[in-house]
């Protein structure tokens, strides 16, 4: 089995439950495609007591006789009905097959728990009862309940207010790949690409190790691309829509929400997504929530807005790129990325996604300021100018504000060379700057921070600047 690269906090966490005297529910969600049971496999080397893994859009029926299939592979001794008809004589069966059980500690993993509840079956009703009545009077229990659908795994499991209330002992969020992770990933994998390309690849696929699995170093990265995703058959040509169809109901109102943010790299307010969409009350914020939970979308708060207005942004990489090159793509051209990668259009698209990469990576941006241990605040802001009103609109999509009073407005620039800050553009930016000063009632202590891959070229125009990062202090 491959290498288990990160994930050093979550393989703790796993160690400490099974280092405990008492039974340990552990949570664990994260996007589809993140790694969550390759985690689970590489700790416990895939031996367990029982394992047992829903079927996507089964029927009730057909889930139980998965699990009494499971039950059989794990050599239960207790004779069991040819049928299981409910989830309560299932949970049954599980409780005597682990009563026969020799080990010290008993490992019970269901992955993809989501798809067991189907509707009508009552499997988390039993779920419930099963842990309360039996698994709560034993120590020596450790299960953990894993999902892609973290929509589910919140509101069912984790704010659960029935058996598993205040049960759950461990809550494991599994997130993409950093940049530095990334970098691990292939190079452990064989490939000899520089940071420049590592951060193109981070660009089209985010850090969802999943994807990097499916690339081959004897590739370069737009062949790659092409094979993947541009060629008839390729691996990742019809993941879009099983992504969002497996993680979501009605995923069509889903894609109706991220298609419409991909149409405006500033990202939309509520009340636009409202208007744009029709969606709206109860049923917008759930839906809003599901895609953040599952790291689709972002939200940030408006720096100096008494009501905290929120900005949402398109945040997944590869949603990011299908929506701008392969949807509605009919050229049938099965080359297509390594005849456009260099279009003009691309750069365009580079310098947004860049933007993107840069708001992953936080924790790596306040370490390279040198800020890492002291309170933050990061938002975005944004001035729309009333009718009437003379002035222009402003965005900063980043600005971070420190505890000791220091804001940093941040620019994200991405070029291949020395980015090169012209007269105008220093212009333009403390115009901005004052302007932000103005309507946020700053005194003083804004200043101008750019992040870029390798930097700026020196000048008479950058001697405004307060502080720059690079791709290094993005990778950590």
């Amino acid at each position: 089995m491959d290498k288990l690269i990160g994930r050093e906090r979550e393989f703790d966490e796993l160690k400490w439950a099974m280092e405990s005297q008492r039974s340990e529910l552990i949570v664990m969600y994260g996007r589809r495609r993140v790694g969550k049971t390759f985690l689970v496999r590489r700790f416990f080397n895939d031996t367990y007591s029982f394992h047992y893994v829903g079927a996507h859009k089964q029927s009730k029926e057909a889930q139980l006789q998965n699990f009494r299939e499971a039950l059989l592979q794990y050599g239960i001794k207790e004779k069991i009905p040819d049928n299981l008809g409910n989830w309560h004589d299932a949970f049954l069966c599980l409780e005597k097959h682990l009563e026969g059980c020799k080990e010290a500690r008993k490992v019970v993993f269901f992955d993809e728990m989501p798809w067991m509840d189907t509707h009508g079956s009552e499997f988390l009703a039993e779920l419930e009862y099963f842990w309360a009545n039996w698994v709560q009077n034993r120590d020596d229990i450790v299960f953990i309940a894993c999902g892609s659908a973290t929509n589910w795994m919140k509101e069912k499991i984790e704010d659960n207010q029935g058996g598993l209330h205040n049960r759950i002992t461990h809550h494991i969020y599994l997130r993409p790949f950093y940049l530095k992770e990334c970098k691990a990933y292939l190079e452990e994998h064989g490939f000899e690409w520089d940071d420049y390309q590592i951060l193109q690849c981070y660009m089209l696929f985010g850090g969802v190790p999943y994807y990097l699995s499916l690339l081959r170093p004897y590739l370069s990265l737009p062949e790659n691309v092409d094979s993947l995703i541009f060629r008839r058959g390729g691996d990742l040509c019809n993941e879009f829509d099983e992504l969002y169809n497996a993680l979501f109901n009605k995923a069509d109102r889903y894609i109706n929400i991220v298609k419409l943010l991909a149409t405006k790299r500033q990202g939309f307010m509520r009340a636009e997504i409202e208007k744009a969409t029709g969606y709206s009350g109860g049923g917008l914020t759930k839906m809003l929530d599901n895609l953040e939970r599952c790291d689709f979308i972002t939200s940030y708060a408006q720096y100096g807005n008494k009501n905290k207005l929120t900005l949402y942004r398109l945040a997944d990489f590869y949603t990011l790129f299908y929506l701008r090159y392969v949807d509605g793509n009919n050229s049938r051209d099965e080359q297509y990325w390594q005849h456009h990668f260099t279009d003009r259009s691309v750069e365009s698209w580079e310098g947004f996604t860049f933007e993107e990469v840069c708001l992953h990576h936080l924790p790596q941006i306040k370490q390279g300021l040198g800020i890492s241990g002291m309170a933050t605040e990061a938002s975005s802001w944004r001035f729309v100018p009333a009718q009437g009103d003379q002035r222009k609109g402003a965005q900063i999509d980043l600005v971070i504000k420190r505890a000791d009073k220091i804001v940093h407005l941040i620019e994200m620039k991405f070029s291949e060379r020395p980015f090169v800050i012209t007269k105008e553009y220093e212009e333009r930016l403390q115009q901005r700057k004052n302007l932000f000063m103005e309507l946020t009632n700053l005194k003083r202590g804004a200043v101008h921070t750019f992040i870029t891959p390798v930097g700026l070229k020196k000048g008479i125009h950058t001697t405004f600047v307060h502080s720059q990062l690079t791709a290094k202090d993005l990778f950590g």
